[in-house]
């Protein structure tokens, strides 16, 4: 099966049906998916600004990404629940979308640069500093194209 056949099957599920043929479903879901995005963008910030040098000077980074860890998955598992409910109620328009896939290439890099590459500095107690504001950047970076993405997608 080709990905576009898979997308208008997927599409054509009652969900997506259910979705499209209400007149307040879809920006409710759509509610939810950017409050948690902004929960998530506070729990990444939080700790990106942590990781590059700048304030909370009292907490250590091992313990705010233990605090800020829950409201990062927490809204994660949100953001994606909603965001599939969204992709169902135009997953065939989304499939010729740059903006759809530029979105969820950076969101599967976001994720698993966040759970490996900036967890192991986080724990890690012999990390230099300029590779912990390195990890910052380029974690802020991922997750500044996932909310552009997603962005681009309305106006594309």
């Amino acid at each position: 099966m080709s990905v576009l056949k898979m997308f208008t099957w997927l599409e054509g599920l009652p969900a997506g049906e259910a979705i499209r043929a209400s007149l307040w479903l879809f920006p409710v879901i759509e509610s939810f998916h950017l409050l948690a995005l902004a929960l998530m963008g506070g729990a990444v910030l939080m700790l990106n600004i942590k990781l590059f040098g700048f304030g909370l000077r009292s907490i250590s980074v091992e313990q705010l990404w233990r605090d800020t860890r829950p409201f990062l998955v927490g809204s994660l598992i949100v953001l994606l629940i909603s965001g599939a409910l969204l992709f169902l109620s135009e997953a065939t328009k989304l499939y010729y979308n740059g903006a759809f896939w530029f979105k969820m290439g950076s969101l599967l890099l976001a994720i698993s640069f966040t759970f490996t590459v900036e967890r192991k500095v986080v724990h890690s107690l012999s990390v230099a500093p300029v590779w912990s504001k390195v990890v910052a950047v380029v974690s802020m970076a991922l997750w500044t194209g996932v909310g552009v993405g997603g962005r681009w997608i309305g106006f594309s």
